[in-house]
């Protein structure tokens, strides 16, 4: 504790600036209530220094409880004595913001101790903070002529002024304030034309940086990523965030964590990514809350937690990011993660949809085709959606319209639009080319063409659509379009479709390798086929594995499994698995035998 002196503590209650001196060493050495009442006693004579050091105590809670509304009336009487830095603090609180219906009391009379406003949102006045910030700069305070330039440069349109708020960002900076060099910095970015004006704002920004100002780390970290006005350092540039982040900075808290995620300018650290993105994503980030639900939903460093994923795409579903909400909704419509909901699901995809997303469009479509309840507005305002993409020459967009016009999305079906905006989709989009063909095979909307029909269907067949492949093979198969069969390329079809984990083709395909067709005969493969089938419930798939194994067609005879597969058949009304257990039945020998 430094060390006053019986004379000179004795000296300064003989005079007012000794009991100011004798206050504030008080106050310095942890005797803070005992400073603040002789501080008050000196404001309450008009001291202004005192009266300063009263507001903030108020203000910060150094020596007495915290009160907004006791520190800005001292504060205010400060610069109204012609304290400067009372009234750039006056200017500040302004600045930011006074609760609504707050009013600075210059007496204590005036003073409604029972009604306390310091909850709530704040309302700037910035017009009031120009005034004291402008009597505080001319009086020479640096931190005061930067807040002026931000009330000139950020204020209300009425009292912008670019010219002079440079002028004084730039006493501020030459008198080493490091909110004056952040201005100077932004003043020079926001006209920069050339190299040398980069730099210029960079090195600007390096002195804001030495006072700690985040924003100043978080360019820089910006401008070191892109190589603007400095040689690209991604090294400096992870360096930078991680400063600004450290500040609080949102935007670079984010940024950092990415970095440490994809391991850009620093060592990958997954651990150390997701606690800078979570802090990122609870400060606000929706960008950061939604990458966190894909980390989770993903896995990665990590096994898959797709409630914690529920969680983090909830929380940025919620500030209406699109992408989440679209991915929330689709953990709803299967319950993973989340218990299965359809029209919570078909709630998010509203959400992911009016937030523009355009395949949760196609989502709340889909369920509102299954069933879900949706609002005549809403299944209108869906179709307009699609309208309005359509006409600007989206093909996505033309061809969920034609599925709202074939469907009756909004109670209407029209066959002829359907048609119409599913032949301009099948320009570019495979799933409008099997829509299209199978209208033309069926002549919904248009005059039966089963030429352009094949055509249509077989160009999504090639795009690797399985559902057209499908389609395709089994024309191609039985010859039902003007005679033509192609069986090995009805065999190729259905093999692709079957790879992509389509059963019926995987059914279609043991058929013809099981004899019959102008293909190669392969029972083995044809076993094998009929197997992965049966196994995913094809009943039909169910009854030729029981066929084959009970008989050996493949090489391999095995009743037992056989009698197993075709019990499954018959469970879902085979009739021929009825009689393949019965010849089974028969071939057995008796237990007396």
């Amino acid at each position: 504790m430094p060390y006053m002196s019986i004379k000179h503590r004795f000296g300064s209650l003989l005079s007012s600036k000794g009991k100011l001196e004798y206050a504030i060493h008080l106050t310095e050495t942890g005797q803070a209530v005992q400073g603040f009442a002789l501080l008050s006693r000196l404001a309450a004579a008009g001291d202004a220094e005192a009266s300063f050091r009263v507001g903030r105590a108020y203000l910060d809670g150094i020596g007495v409880p915290p009160s907004l509304e006791d520190g800005a009336r001292w504060i205010y009487q400060a610069a109204q004595a012609g304290h400067t830095e009372a009234a750039f603090v006056l200017a500040t609180l302004y600045t930011v913001g006074l609760p609504e219906g707050f009013e600075i009391q210059t007496s204590r009379e005036a003073l409604d101790l029972s009604h306390t406003p310091e909850a709530g949102p704040r309302h700037p006045d910035f017009h009031l903070g120009l005034r004291w910030a402008r009597v505080a700069a001319e009086a020479g305070s640096p931190d005061a002529q930067a807040l002026l330039g931000y009330i000139l440069t950020s204020g209300p349109e009425d009292l912008r002024d670019l010219p002079q708020a440079r002028t004084w960002y730039e006493r501020s900076a030459q008198a080493g304030c490091s909110q004056g060099h952040l201005g100077m910095a932004l003043c020079i970015l926001q006209d920069a034309s050339t190299d040398e004006d980069l730099a210029a704002a960079a090195e600007h920004l390096r002195e804001a940086s030495k006072g700690g100002l985040g924003t100043a780390f978080d360019i820089l970290g910006r401008m070191y990523e892109s190589g603007s006005g400095v040689p690209r350092d991604l090294g400096r540039a992870a360096e930078y965030f991680r400063e600004a982040a450290e500040r609080n900075i949102v935007a670079a808290q984010a940024k950092y964590g990415l970095m440490l995620l994809e391991g850009i300018g620093t060592p990958r650290h997954f651990g150390r990514a997701e606690t800078w993105l979570k802090r990122a994503a609870m400060n606000g980030d929706t960008q950061s809350a939604a990458l966190l639900g894909d980390l989770c939903a993903n896995g990665g460093d990590l096994p898959p937690n797709l409630m914690e994923a529920s969680k983090w795409y909830r929380l940025a579903a919620e500030q209406k990011h699109a992408g989440a909400a679209r991915a929330l909704g689709l953990l709803y419509l299967t319950g993973n993660g989340v218990h299965q909901d359809p029209d919570v699901a078909t709630h998010w995809f509203r959400i992911a949809s009016e937030a523009g997303d355009v395949h949760a469009d196609a989502d709340f479509g889909n369920l509102i085709l299954a069933g879900a309840s949706a609002t005549a507005d809403e299944r209108r305002a869906l179709q307009s959606r699609f309208e309005k993409a359509a006409e600007k020459g989206d093909l996505v967009g033309a061809f969920n319209l034609g599925v709202c016009f074939s469907e009756g999305v909004t109670g209407t079906q029209d066959g002829r639009e359907a048609a119409r905006w599913m032949q301009k989709a099948a320009d570019g989009v495979v799933n409008a080319q099997y829509w299209y063909g199978r209208m033309l095979l069926e002549g919904r909307g248009v005059q039966p063409d089963p030429t352009q029909a094949l055509y249509w269907m077989e160009k999504a067949a090639d795009a690797g659509m399985a559902e057209a492949q499908v389609t395709v093979a089994a024309l191609l198969v039985n010859g039902s379009i003007n005679g033509r069969r192609d069986h090995d390329k009805a065999l190729t079809f259905y093999r692709h479709a079957a790879e992509s984990g389509n059963v019926d083709a995987m059914f279609s395909l043991a058929a013809m390798y099981g004899g019959g067709h102008d293909v190669p005969e392969n029972r083995p493969q044809a076993q094998l086929w009929f197997r992965k089938a049966a196994q995913r419930g094809n009943g039909l798939a169910q009854m030729m594995l029981g066929r084959y194994l009970v008989r050996g067609l493949a090489g391999v005879t095995d009743p037992v499994e056989g009698r197993v597969w075709l019990e499954r058949a018959k469970a879902q009304n085979i009739r021929d698995a009825e009689a393949e257990l019965v010849l089974l039945d028969e071939a057995q020998p008796d237990d007396d035998d």
